[in-house]
């Protein structure tokens, strides 16, 4: 199958007979990218080698919001890990009030950090946001974001959200989130989106997408993401599958397309 495909996040099990048939397996769906999205330093390392060892496959670095960490990554850490050709943006961060709770501010603080890091060295940003919607937007306009965009991962929230990162240059991709039955505002502003600003992902081994829901997920799945908001835009496979690739490669300007 022609290579049409990006997935902008997934995290990849680091079991190398489980790497081979997944890569397998996202080839046969058209998936000619990936951007492997790390959560924490300690696990940062292999999400590097994979970005190292397959030219498709493209790294970050960063610490998940829920992640709870000895030592807090400064500026400087994050800009030099960052600072390898083969990562191409800062993350995944962002802020997550529903599996956090109590008092926040680590979070927050956290966030901002991430975001002066991605300006420091001009690489986009890699948003998780989960019930902070006022908080996101807040932190962003605050330290600058829009200087050098990102995307909002696994988009869940309102379209008057999704304006308001769009306004400050970011794309939101959506995950298999967007085919269930019951995420009905997801695809309202999955219809809303303008086609440059879109992009899909799986976020796997997370949140597979009908007809996989329950199963683990892979990255060979955002076919079927891709598929369903087509036929829920009313756009051609072809057409969605070019703009959200186009859209992935002018945001993340430091991946090279593999022809």
């Amino acid at each position: 199958m022609t290579q049409l495909l990006v997935d902008s996040h997934c995290h990849i099990p680091m079991i190398d007979a489980e790497i081979n048939d997944l890569l397998g397996r996202a080839s046969e769906l058209g998936v000619g990218h990936m951007l492997c999205v790390a959560v924490d330093l300690e696990t940062y390392p292999d999400v590097l080698q994979l970005a190292k060892t397959h030219a498709y496959i493209f790294a970050s670095v960063g610490v998940h919001p829920n992640q709870h960490v000895e030592h807090e990554p400064g500026i400087d850490v994050l800009v030099e890990l960052a600072s390898d050709p083969d990562v191409v943006a800062i993350g995944e961060t962002g802020l997550d009030y529903y599996r956090s709770s109590g008092d926040l501010a680590w979070q927050r603080d956290r966030f901002r950090t991430h975001i002066k890091a991605a300006r420091e060295i001009n690489k986009p940003i890699i948003i998780h946001s989960r019930e902070a919607r006022g908080d996101m937007i807040k932190i962003m306009r605050e330290e600058g974001a829009d200087q050098v965009a990102g995307v909002m991962h696994c988009f869940v929230d309102d379209w008057q959200t999704a304006r308001a990162a769009m306004d400050l240059g970011f794309y939101i991709s959506f995950s298999g989130i967007v085919t269930f039955k019951n995420a009905k505002e997801v695809q309202d502003v999955a219809q809303k989106i303008p086609l440059e600003r879109l992009l899909v992902e799986t976020d796997s081994p997370y949140l597979a997408p009908m007809p996989y829901r329950g199963k683990m997920n892979q990255p060979g799945y955002v076919h079927y993401v891709a598929k369903f908001l087509s036929d829920l835009r009313g756009e051609s496979f072809e057409k969605l599958a070019e703009a959200t690739t186009n859209n992935f490669f002018t945001l993340f300007k430091d991946a090279k397309k593999i022809i």
